[in-house]
């Protein structure tokens, strides 16, 4: 993702995806010319990351669902893209299964009731961990943009907390706010 701007929304992520239609990903990718995809590293109840667990509002005792995937453009990994859920939105489901959820897990969840209404996006940078420059292809002393997406229902319950982690050359653009307005 380098060269041109590459604006990506977040809107369409969460969006439950019909039969037959592709994840939002590789929607985005294909409308540059490019092929997205992703590779699912790990799926199943964890222990939460302690700005995950604040996120989701979760004492240091509960656990969680996570959904770890390496996101690809053209086969390169460009990003880390790690979704929590609480154990009481996500246990017992496909979720929690180490297979391709049909529809993507925005979908699975809307038929269970959870809806996105509000997202808050927090992003910061740090020097990459040694996994991060392993799965991104960084070098020792590269840095990292984290984006820690919160998703909460309409009546305020987070149902989902994604911590996106990409190489620093990214370039962020937010637009808000209905377009041509």
């Amino acid at each position: 993702m380098s060269g041109d701007a590459w604006i990506s929304e977040t809107a369409p992520y969460l969006a439950p995806r019909k039969p037959g239609q592709s994840d939002a990903w590789t929607d985005e990718a294909a409308r540059r010319g490019s092929r997205g995809g992703q590779r699912l590293l790990q799926a199943g109840e964890t222990e939460a990351p302690a700005a995950v667990r604040a996120a989701l509002g979760l004492s240091a005792a509960e656990r969680v669902i996570v959904r770890r995937r390496l996101i690809l453009l053209d086969g390169h990994p460009v990003e880390l893209a790690d979704s929590y859920y609480p154990v009481s939105v996500a246990g017992g489901t496909p979720l929690a299964e180490p297979r391709k959820v049909p529809g993507g897990a925005v979908t699975l969840l809307a038929d269970l009731g959870y809806t996105g209404a509000e997202v808050v996006e927090d992003v910061s940078a740090a020097l990459a961990t040694p996994d991060e420059r392993e799965h991104l292809g960084l070098a020792e002393g590269d840095a990292v943009l984290r984006l820690l997406r919160l998703t909460r229902t309409a009546d305020g319950t987070p149902m989902e907390a994604s911590l996106m982690t990409m190489p620093a050359g990214r370039h962020l653009t937010y637009r808000l706010g209905k377009q041509g307005a």
